[in-house]
């Protein structure tokens, strides 16, 4: 779905705003007076032209008020979930795709409502020192539009954010673990390091968890087994020498 408005049409949603504003001081007409193809442009034009997205949202808002079995209704309700998420309204987006999926499963603009329900949640992803509920729930979103649509653009999309919040989630077993190893917890750091070997080995943090795998079990007198880490640390290194981080040093 077009978001982006070429300048013509942005033009001609500017005429249409002042013919349906009364001239010469006249009273603006209840909106109720106008067609829905009238109110859903009036928030088209409200969305590209005020810096808030809220009264464009009344607007489409309106439209599926007025006409709801219209195809103005349609796309005003696409709409909403689009404007209340640019809004960082992340609920409001999730309960309006929500609504367009449930109404309009086989429409075109499904795959954009389900992806948009995924962005919801992964534009909330905190640093990564906050809960990470929200990444795993975003996780979940990207998968769901990745094996609903795979062959549309936005399942290419949500494969980059997929990978992104996983290594986010890899990102978050590291930092704790690292604030084990420091106070010579060496066993819950063990396991939260042997967790992104084992769970989040395709991320940027296995070399990591690998040497720091090293470091803790130096520190038990565990030989063996740092040996053994020790090896697969340099057959990663190896295998992806990029994936090596500065933090490791």
């Amino acid at each position: 779905m077009a978001v982006v408005k070429s300048g013509a049409r942005f033009l001609g949603m500017a005429m249409l705003a002042s013919v349906l504003v009364a001239c010469g001081g006249q009273q603006e007409r209840p909106l109720d007076s106008y067609t829905a193809e009238e109110i859903f442009k009036q928030g088209e034009l409200a969305l590209a032209s005020e810096r808030r997205p809220d009264g464009a949202i009344r607007y489409f808002q309106e439209v599926e008020r007025l006409y709801p079995y219209s195809e103005f209704a349609k796309r005003a309700l696409i709409m909403q979930a689009f404007s209340y998420h640019k809004a960082k309204k992340y609920e409001e987006a999730r309960a309006a795709a929500q609504r367009y999926l449930d109404f309009y499963p086989g429409d075109e603009d499904a795959p954009y409502a389900l992806y948009l329900m995924a962005l919801s949640y992964y534009d909330q992803i905190d640093d990564v020192g906050r809960d990470q509920g929200v990444t795993f729930q975003a996780l979940q979103g990207m998968r769901d539009v990745i094996e609903s649509y795979p062959d549309s653009d936005y399942a290419r999309s949500a494969m980059l954010k997929f990978e992104l919040a996983f290594d986010h989630l890899a990102a978050k077993e590291m930092e704790i673990g690292r604030y084990y190893l420091k106070r010579g917890n060496y066993t819950a750091a063990i396991n939260r390091f042997r967790t992104v070997v084992q769970d989040f080995q395709t991320t940027t943090h296995t070399a990591e968890a690998l040497h720091r795998l090293v470091e803790a079990y130096l520190a038990l007198g565990f030989t063996q087994e740092a040996q053994t880490r020790g090896r697969s640390l340099v057959t990663t290194i190896n295998r992806r020498p990029s994936m090596m981080t500065a933090s490791a040093c």
